[in-house]
């Protein structure tokens, strides 16, 4: 285990590659440490998908001084310290975990991101950017060396065998391409039609959405917002073990979703 890894060199460590400052101005959900410990040394980083009560009663029992999370606490706007809310500040504070969360940036990035992640799992080559979500694309786009069926692809990226949320075979029984964004993208399948590619995979399922992939021939997975974005936390967490040598855990709080 590494020694003296404090919040301010973790936050240092963290934004040496995950591109933060560089989504600030699109992504107002407040990314890296939204709730601070008391400046103690940290010995063990947790790992989870979402900021929740949850999670944070199993962080503090795995003796996590800090929680890395892809969705925080804070969404761009002001809200009031009460209910739900204050308790879980209240937990953070209680038990001195530092929370760490970031959204759009682990989305987006071409190694440890969500989308980067399901890409390889899926064995997609001749890997660009995709999606024109926020002024950015966040999302990744290739083909397939061998032609890959929709059943085969759930296989590859289902988190422990999880079954998606839905699986739409709209299009060829053999895929030679394929999109992915991670999470609520939905509606981009509609950019994966206009490039004429095969498959498109997403988190979240849309009934707006059913009849344009229908009629524009599309394969579609809607894996599961969760599912989709376990990928990138857990390519984070594999790094900090790897290069500060800290220990880790992952936090498995599925919603089905």
């Amino acid at each position: 285990m590494s020694t003296e890894l404090y919040s301010v060199k973790l936050d240092s460590f963290f934004r040496s590659f995950l591109d933060i400052e560089g989504f600030a101005e699109i992504d107002h959900s407040l990314n890296g440490i939204q709730v601070d410990n008391d400046g103690s040394e940290i010995g063990k980083i947790a790992f989870a998908v979402d900021a929740n009560l949850e999670t944070f009663e199993r962080a503090a029992d795995a003796g996590a001084g800090m929680l890395f999370v892809h969705h925080g606490l804070f969404w761009g706007y002001p809200m009031r310290l009460s209910g739900g809310h204050r308790r879980r500040i209240k937990f953070l504070l209680d038990h001195n975990i530092c929370l760490y969360a970031v959204h759009l940036p682990l989305d987006q990035h071409p190694e440890v991101g969500n989308n980067a992640v399901l890409a390889k799992l899926l064995g997609l080559e001749n890997i660009e950017p995709f999606g024109r979500r926020h002024a950015k694309k966040i999302g990744y786009r290739g083909t397939f060396e061998k032609a890959l069926s929709i059943d085969e692809a759930v296989k590859k990226i289902s988190f422990m065998g999880r079954l998606p949320i839905g699986v739409y075979p709209f299009g060829k029984k053999e895929n030679t391409s394929c999109a992915v964004i991670s999470g609520a993208a939905a509606f981009e399948a509609r950019q994966a039609i206009e490039e004429g590619l095969d498959l498109y995979v997403t988190g979240e399922a849309s009934h707006q959405i059913y009849h344009e992939c229908l009629e524009g021939k599309l394969n579609m997975i809607a894996g599961g917002h969760y599912a989709t974005e376990v990928w990138g936390v857990r390519a984070v967490m594999r790094r900090c073990a790897e290069e500060l040598h800290i220990d880790t855990e992952f936090i498995d709080v599925p919603t089905g979703l």
